[in-house]
């Protein structure tokens, strides 16, 4: 049976390297997208790794790049390989009607989550989002609908407190990998593969995460901040910007943060405004908060419940920092807050 991996990027790649060791000669294609820099530029959040096209000419598997699988052009590549079975992963494209045809056994995608929730193209990142404990790994059959087909293998892992979207996605790509040959085998076996329809009541959506898309709200519950930061690295990062008087609003990369507790219960915050800052040996007195908290060394925002402490930043052409050294940078000054770049 003649294999044509599909698929862009680190989820994709452990299914890859899976689908070569087992089914060596049997791989005799990987449609990837083409090579950018984003992963390279100074700065960039994005995570890269082997890259998919630098597998496949390791192993003398010829690599097809187009800029559209859809178009005829890409279609016509596709069929040169004469694939029986599609495998995705991660492609970053939909497919038509006339690339879901080319294959004679079908398409299968690793999707990682736990279908039919959070269908689309970013569910590991909806899912930390989401407050979940846990996730996983769908194999699917591939229809013209988003990850809407029949569901062939499933596999579950749990969400650790300190997952971000990075971490969780790594151990989503290994679990995926393994599912993915689990499947290839089913289809290797000549008969049918069955699989099972999903409920469309249970459906949940996970749309593409555009840059802009990580800028906080202050004003939602301290613990979906808490994991807002974690779900927004490495990319696009979580980000705020610090207003300070008379200075220019300073764009702030918020990389890690927690939920403050006492007591299991969450604490401070009742009276102050979302995204009022207090930070350094103790809280400040205010008005609004008669019997402040005892002093407590570190950085700690408002936000529509209670506070959340920020430990790690990186502000504006400055290299990440932890919350002492931000302090002792921008020490904490009355109406400091965070925000949007334009306050209402």
């Amino acid at each position: 049976m003649r294999l044509v991996m599909m698929g862009t990027g680190t989820f994709a790649e452990p299914t890859f390297e899976t689908l070569l060791g087992a089914f060596g000669g049997d791989v005799v294609g990987l449609v990837t997208q083409p090579e950018r820099d984003a992963g390279n530029k100074r700065g960039s959040t994005r995570q890269t790794g082997k890259g998919m096209a630098n597998i496949a000419r390791s192993a003398n598997v010829p690599v097809v790049q187009p800029e559209s699988i859809n178009t005829p052009e890409g279609v016509e590549l596709l069929r040169g390989l004469k694939p029986d079975l599609l495998v995705v992963a991660a492609y970053g494209q939909i497919l038509s009607k006339d690339v879901l045809q080319v294959p004679t056994r079908g398409t299968i995608n690793v999707h990682a989550s736990l279908l039919p929730k959070y269908r689309g193209a970013a569910p590991v990142a909806y899912a930390i989002l989401g407050g979940e404990t846990q996730t996983g790994v769908t194999i699917i059959k591939v229809t013209p609908g988003l990850d809407s087909g029949d569901m062939i293998l499933q596999g579950a892992l749990d969400i650790l407190p300190d997952d971000t979207t990075g971490t969780l996605e790594a151990r989503l790509a290994t679990l995926g990998a393994g599912l993915a040959a689990e499947a290839v085998r089913k289809y290797a076996s000549g008969g049918p593969v069955e699989g099972t329809k999903q409920d469309p009541a249970l459906v949940t959506k996970a749309p593409k995460i555009k840059k802009e898309f990580g800028l906080i709200d202050w004003s939602k519950p301290a613990d979906y901040i808490e994991r807002f930061v974690r779900a927004m690295q490495p990319w696009p990062t979580a980000y705020t910007f610090l207003h300070r008087s008379g200075k220019e609003p300073m764009r702030v990369i918020v990389s890690q943060s927690k939920l403050w507790l006492l007591a299991g219960n969450p604490v401070f915050g009742a009276g102050f405004a979302p995204g009022f800052i207090s930070g350094g040996a103790g809280f400040a007195a205010s008005s609004a908060h008669r019997n402040p908290p005892p002093p407590i060394v570190g950085l700690f925002v408002a936000t529509g419940t209670s506070m959340v402490e920020l430990l790690e930043f990186q502000p504006a052409g400055k290299k990440k920092m932890t919350a002492e050294e931000f302090l002792r940078g921008y020490p904490i000054i009355e109406g400091m807050r965070f925000g949007p770049e334009v306050l209402e």
